[in-house]
């Protein structure tokens, strides 16, 4: 008979994957949560990966904890008392998004008055979190395929390289091998970062994770509420969480300011929970959607190679090229 795994609980060390629950931040600490089988999966598998120095890829829709997963992964391996540097790669333009991942010298452009270190610099001996990475411009793309590659970086306008000690996690909402295939992001540094793969499971299907969440927020707020109504807390399992763990703590945010101290009711939470529309499970997809994403995940499964991947689905290469044409045009 297989053994049933023990819930993991906040506050404790992690009897089923290892991992510390409370994870360190700079301004606060965040928890992880792990009731359920999904995500306990997901944090074994981290584990297994913190004692490796080989690049990890956090694969998970927006706002699943993909930066609190990657910082726990960070503080259980051998780097953990060293950085953990994170960038958001989408939210900087490209001219200054090498300058801060690589640093420049004086005079490098206009306004560099002065050196400036670079953040695989700030992170030597560390790892380096490079968020939504699927964003970044292609030209940055095979710049950092050089420094996976060499272990060296060259700041901006220097002609002198030197080498850093720098673990890269990096994380993204977007299919990597559509991306690949669209022409969008380097087939050669897909395949360097995709060594090891760790996918967070949307909110939707961990529910067991819904309640345990919920009060680890409420427990965080300077006024803590006493706690969740019945009805409350159905209404919080009923919904879709198209936001995933970040809308649940903003609607805690929102219910617990309402509460002012006692028990969060249905009145409390913001009206979307509160339409039959938004408890519903999302809408049925089409055929035409499930095939689509299938053939995406099996062609990401092969690493990109369309011959694989045509062979496992059963169908011929020319066809499949036809399909993956059809699904960049659908997107124009």
């Amino acid at each position: 008979m297989e053994r049933s795994l023990p819930p993991l609980h906040v506050h404790d060390a992690c009897e089923v994957c290892g991992l510390d629950t409370v994870v360190p931040r700079i301004a606060r600490t965040a928890h992880l949560v792990a009731e359920g089988p999904a995500m306990q999966a997901a944090l074994r598998r981290a584990h297994d990966f913190a004692d490796s120095d080989a690049p990890v890829v956090v694969l998970g829709e927006s706002g699943t904890g993909k930066e609190v997963v990657a910082r726990a992964l960070h503080a259980a391996s051998p780097r953990g008392a060293r950085p953990f540097v994170p960038v958001n790669v989408a939210a900087l333009p490209a001219e200054l998004l090498e300058s801060e991942l690589f640093g420049h010298v004086r005079g490098a452009f206009t306004g560099a008055t002065a050196e400036k270190e670079g953040l695989f610099e700030a992170a030597d001996g560390g790892t380096l979190f490079l968020d939504e990475i699927a964003e970044m411009p292609l030209v940055l793309q095979a710049k950092l395929l050089r420094a996976l590659e060499d272990g060296e970086i060259r700041r901006v306008g220097d002609t002198r390289a030197f080498g850093v000690d720098v673990r890269i996690v990096c994380a993204t909402h977007r299919d990597l091998a559509q991306r690949v295939a669209e022409g969008r992001f380097r087939e050669d540094l897909y395949y360097r970062l995709k060594v090891l793969v760790l996918r967070l499971p949307p909110l939707r299907e961990r529910r067991e994770d819904v309640l345990p969440l919920a009060r680890q927020f409420l427990s965080a707020e300077r006024r803590p509420p006493a706690g969740l109504a019945p009805d409350a807390e159905r209404l919080l399992l009923a919904y879709a969480w198209p936001g995933n763990v970040r809308e649940l703590q903003n609607v805690m945010r929102h219910a617990a300011v309402l509460a002012r101290g006692g028990e969060i009711r249905p009145e409390h939470l913001p009206e979307e929970l509160l339409r039959p529309a938004a408890r519903a499970e999302p809408p049925a997809r089409t055929l035409a959607e499930v095939e689509r994403e299938h053939v995406l995940r099996v062609l990401e499964a092969f690493g990109g190679s369309q011959v694989e991947a045509a062979r496992a689905l059963g169908i011929g290469r020319n066809t499949l090229w036809r399909k993956l044409r059809a699904y960049r045009e659908g997107e124009r």
